[in-house]
């Protein structure tokens, strides 16, 4: 079966948070909503949540740091639809809070494989659904901490969380956004901080336990 009417979108985490939201958001547009989850039950859930309230969603279960896990979303994304024109990638990790003196590169790993590899797993993987979209898109959820500007900015709060994998993550993920627009124009690449870095203010998120001011 293909899709050639309404606007489809994939979400990495949609199940919880940010990416549910969006979910949540887009579904009221009434675009069709692929919602990406590591964890089936809970992403079943999330989608059955949002199609009570009358979006079109389909379950994707996906791990962004598997290769087999994303070779499986693809196929089962490409039962529904031929195109994909918009694909978020939201899914994160922010891995514990360690002072850079006692980081081991294992800690690093962890958080990269899903912050930077998994996206670069996602996109790569879902590149031919996106190039058959007349105006496709791709959003990748980063993080004022990624910026040099913001991390190096005293009244920033994010300044004062002296670690090594997160900000590095997402600084290695903006690099990676920003090359991609550049080798691939034809399909429009984003980076979306959630929160005021003018404001110097965090969204509520899983991140932060939804301690953030921004709702």
């Amino acid at each position: 079966m293909t899709n050639s009417e309404q606007t489809s979108v994939l979400i990495t985490g949609g199940n919880k948070g940010l990416g549910f939201e969006a979910a949540r958001r887009l579904g009221e547009l009434g675009w069709t909503i692929f919602l990406g989850s590591r964890d089936e039950g809970r992403g079943q859930a999330a989608a059955d949540k949002l199609t009570d309230g009358g979006a079109n969603v389909v379950m994707v279960p996906l791990d962004v740091t598997s290769d087999e896990s994303v070779a499986d979303a693809v196929r089962l994304v490409r039962r529904h639809t031929d195109r994909l024109d918009v694909l978020i990638n939201n899914a994160g990790a922010p891995g514990k809070i360690v002072a850079p003196a006692d980081a081991t590169a294992d800690e690093i790993h962890s958080v990269y494989d899903t912050n930077v590899y998994g996206p670069v797993r996602v996109t790569h993987a879902f590149l031919p659904l996106l190039q058959a979209a007349d105006h496709p898109r791709v959003v990748m959820v980063s993080s004022g901490g990624g910026s040099f500007a913001v991390v190096t900015d005293p009244g920033q709060p994010v300044a004062k969380m002296h670690e090594l994998a997160y900000s590095s993550s997402k600084a290695a993920l903006n690099m990676i956004t920003v090359r991609y627009a550049q080798a691939l124009p034809e399909i429009k690449f984003n980076v979306a901080t959630p929160g005021e870095v003018a404001n110097r203010k965090f969204a509520a998120t899983d991140m932060n336990n939804h301690t953030g001011q921004l709702t």
